[in-house]
């Protein structure tokens, strides 16, 4: 699954055009190395994410094209 996908339908991001923006910025990493917004992630990967000043790193537990609200939260978890 692409990673701007991944990161709407996990709901880490809420849109998907801010998570290209993220991307393209450079904000988001995988595995620590850059990552555009086409890139492929599986289960396993570990995303690094710039808020602002804040760093976020979670890692993919499983991927899913779709995926209800509450079950977002089950698709990652947060190291």
């Amino acid at each position: 699954m692409r990673l701007d996908k991944f990161l709407k339908v996990s709901r880490i991001i809420k849109r998907r055009t801010v998570a290209n923006e993220a991307c393209d910025a450079g904000r988001v990493m995988i595995n620590d190395k850059p990552a555009k917004a086409s890139a492929n992630v599986k289960a396993g990967d570990i995303l690094t994410i710039q808020f602002g000043n804040k760093e976020t790193r979670v890692e993919i537990l499983d991927v899913q094209e779709t995926v209800k609200k509450d079950e977002a939260k089950e698709l990652f978890r947060y190291i």
